[in-house]
């Protein structure tokens, strides 16, 4: 049987009348400023979610999802997985504090073993967290059975990463250092408990590291079976859009391995709404637009599926509910969210679909999605703390002696006058960022920096700078 008509009737006898479409939300909390938990929840609950997932199993949080309907997603830390992998008693141990405390009043729906583990490849701790993913999933699986909770499914969040190739969707198949020893095993689990394959996609990622061959409009859900369309010359199938594309991918992948009826959940997708100078595309045009087009076809009745699966809903979290300012990384690490710190909405968004897209107001131009050309500086961000700034200041130069970081700030050298703690920082930021940039070090210094184009030079401190 060819791969187009395979997987054209595909899930035969399943039932997905029971999963609801509503849109979820990823509540993080790696933030110095955002609301209290009480103020969160009410603020899920005011946006009309109708799921939220957590990175943990914060007690006060939930708490305060008891006796609301929102299915809710909690998270065993990746460093607690080996342990519980070989040890049945830790597992139920971990059940009785984190999930018996709140079920059923707080319908807990999902509980997810750590968190992209098999991104995580730098050492032998880590590839050996991949070995007890599995063995670890197995043992909270028994452990909510000898409870008699079935309502709660249990899996793991991965990452794209876990594909060797996503293009053309029909060629796609698993790494080959995860294929047999990890994914076999999970696949027939996941299949087995009837549970779901849970997957972080973001079109963002490929369209910003190849827009000169990936259409943005095709990334937005703006393309159609007239324009912005791919054709996979391997199934026949038609995709209009980049999310569809990597959806299924994974799709033919798992069936590689002989598992075609595992059913998707999206953990994660958005699109940033800012980031750093050099990052295109990452504005709050783009976010709104991919957002909102997501929730519609998400939420569409009937279901739409993907091409290879169609007709199929795809229960979605989008990341995320708050801007995070904590988050190390690129900027746009820091944007993903939906609301500011203090609740009110960074764009317009109806997570329900009801809401047509032609009401919504004008969305800003978006003035980035081409890439920027030109010097960059990194400076001291507006609104720092001076003590913060000292011991930053205090800590880069120390730390950067003998590479020549802070050298200009010397008495008697060109940057030392004048005498200033900004315009100081501001410099060893700069040339910090300038030197090691190339090495992935980010205009970041624990949120003290951002980035300028204005060159802040003066008199004869000349900063160093970054060209893109």
């Amino acid at each position: 049987m060819g791969p187009l008509v395979f997987f054209l009737f595909p899930l035969l006898g399943l039932s997905f009348a029971e999963i609801s479409s509503k849109i979820g939300i990823n509540y993080g909390q790696l933030g110095n400023n955002l609301p209290s938990p009480n103020s969160s929840v009410e603020f899920i609950k005011s946006m009309n979610a109708g799921r939220v997932k957590l990175y943990d199993a914060n007690p006060e949080i939930l708490n305060l999802l008891s006796g609301t309907n929102l299915q809710v997603s909690i998270m065993v830390p990746n460093n607690e997985i080996s342990t519980i992998a070989s040890n049945q008693a830790k597992a139920d141990e971990w059940v009785r504090n984190n999930v018996l405390p709140y079920y059923p009043q707080t319908m807990i729906r999902y509980l997810l073993v750590g968190n992209e583990v098999l991104s995580y490849n730098s050492s032998d701790q880590d590839r050996q967290m991949w070995l007890d993913l599995v063995p670890a999933m197995t043992k909270f699986k028994s452990s909510l059975k000898a409870q008699n909770i079935t309502n709660i499914k249990v899996g793991t969040p991965l990452a794209m990463d876990v594909l060797e190739s996503t293009f053309p969707p029909s060629n796609s198949m698993f790494r080959p250092d995860i294929s047999n020893s990890v994914m076999a095993p999970m696949l027939r689990f996941l299949n087995r408990t009837n549970s779901f394959m849970f997957i972080d996609v973001y079109p963002f990622f490929p369209w910003s590291s190849n827009s000169t061959n990936i259409s943005l409009d095709f990334a937005l859900f703006r393309g159609n079976n007239n324009t912005n369309y791919y054709t996979d010359s391997g199934s026949g199938l038609i995709y209009t859009n980049l999310l569809d594309q990597m959806l299924d991918s994974l799709i033919y992948a798992m069936a590689k391995l002989g598992y075609q009826n595992i059913r998707l959940l999206i953990t994660e997708t958005g699109w940033p709404n800012s980031g750093d100078i050099e990052q295109p595309g990452a504005n709050i045009h783009n976010a709104a637009t991919y957002n909102r087009n997501l929730i519609h076809r998400m939420v569409a009745k009937p279901p739409l599926g993907t091409p290879a699966r169609p007709g199929v809903v795809i229960p979605t979290f989008i990341f995320s509910l708050f801007d995070e300012n904590q988050k190390t990384g690129p900027g746009t690490e820091r944007h993903w969210g939906l609301l500011h710190a203090d609740g009110t909405p960074i764009y317009d968004i109806d997570l329900t679909g009801k809401r047509r897209l032609e009401d919504y107001k004008p969305l800003p131009e978006a003035n980035n999605n081409s890439p920027y050309k030109g010097m960059v500086w990194c400076v001291v961000a507006k609104g720092v703390n001076n003590d913060e700034l000292d011991s930053a200041l205090n800590n880069l130069c120390s730390s950067s002696s003998g590479n020549g970081t802070c050298d200009a700030l010397s008495p008697g050298k060109e940057c030392y006058e004048p005498v200033s703690e900004i315009l100081h920082a501001s410099y060893a930021f700069s040339s910090y960022w300038a030197k090691f940039w190339s090495h992935g070090a980010t205009c970041y210094f624990d949120g003290l920096a951002e980035q300028t184009t204005v060159d802040p030079s003066h008199g004869s401190c000349k900063f160093p700078s970054v060209t893109l």
